[in-house]
């Protein structure tokens, strides 16, 4: 590990428990914070988030949160239904910014929460988590409310699976952590780089490019990396993280699309639009099934006409 990585890792990881809430509403001042929760057929979970948030972190004595969006991006389920009755705001992707086709993949629900969204600090947060807690939010956005040299947070913890701490984020090292051990030495150590819960300024997302699908994590913190430097990246213990897990044909075509993103963002040239191949056992053998890889970014925000006028008016 790089001895500017090993240094950053003492300075820039911290517990939840090192920035109570008390502490946080005295730093907030009138910085604004919306927490977005990207959803698709999430009704089994992102009720009780919402609700969480809503009791923990919007009460009268607690008001950290200024703006709860939930940016459903077609589901076929109750998800919309159970998170409005929940308290929050629900936004359906297509219903943002319509004047561009909505594309399917949860980069592109992040990228149009911007215009959704006014907070000067954006906290998204995955809708599938169990066993949910406030300090999911508290965590990542207490650094970016007490030191202004913080621009991006990254969420950390375990990842159980089937019951077995330490076995989950299997993408994660399989693809994500050797990509950027790679080519990006930088961000090393980052304990969850793929993980779902992180915030940021809005200074800074509304300036880097999203990919649409997978591969939006690693693309926001590669970019980030590129514009605010690693002293301005962070990361925060909360625990344990539950969540639905995806089987391992879903795992693939994730890995492509991170892999394709690392690889855009080594190379800017053309490339060749990638597909992957999987395998179902028929009832004659296997059965191939190709799929296109999450290859569109969108721009930075700040460079979409109606974002920038919103701007301009604030």
């Amino acid at each position: 590990m790089l001895e500017e990585v090993e240094r950053w890792l003492e300075r820039r990881s911290w517990s939840v428990a090192d920035r109570p809430l008390d502490r946080l509403l005295a730093a907030k001042h009138s910085t604004t914070v919306s927490v977005v929760l990207p959803a698709l057929n999430e009704e089994a979970t992102v009720g009780d988030i919402v609700t969480v948030i809503r009791r923990d972190l919007m009460s009268p004595s607690a008001p950290l949160v200024d703006e709860l969006v939930v940016i459903d991006s077609g589901s076929t389920d109750r998800t919309s239904e159970v998170a409005a009755a929940a308290g929050a705001r629900v936004v359906h992707r297509d219903a943002i910014l319509p004047r561009i086709p909505a594309l399917p993949g949860k980069g592109e629900v992040l990228w149009r929460s911007l215009l959704a969204t006014s907070g000067d600090i954006v906290c998204f947060v995955d809708a599938d988590l169990r066993d949910f807690s406030a300090d999911f939010v508290t965590g990542i956005v207490g650094p970016l409310l007490t030191d202004p040299s913080v621009h991006f947070v990254k969420a950390m913890y375990d990842r159980p699976l089937a019951g077995v701490a330490g076995h989950g984020g299997r993408v994660t090292e399989l693809v994500a952590r050797p990509l950027l051990n790679l080519h990006w030495p930088q961000l090393a150590g980052f304990v969850q780089p793929l993980g779902g819960e992180y915030a940021a300024r809005r200074s800074l997302l509304e300036r880097l490019p999203f990919p649409v699908g997978y591969g939006v994590e690693l693309g926001l913190l590669v970019d980030a990396l590129h514009t605010v430097g690693l002293d301005a990246l962070a990361q925060v213990d909360v625990g344990v993280r539950k969540h639905r897990h995806q089987d391992e044909r879903a795992l693939g075509r994730m890995a492509a699309a991170i892999y394709r993103t690392a690889q855009l963002r080594l190379s800017r040239g053309h490339l060749v639009r990638p597909r992957l191949t999987q395998f179902d056992r028929g009832d004659d053998g296997f059965v191939p099934r190709t799929h296109e890889v999450d290859t569109e970014e969108r721009p930075p925000m700040i460079e979409v006409a109606e974002y920038a006028r919103r701007r301009r008016v604030a």
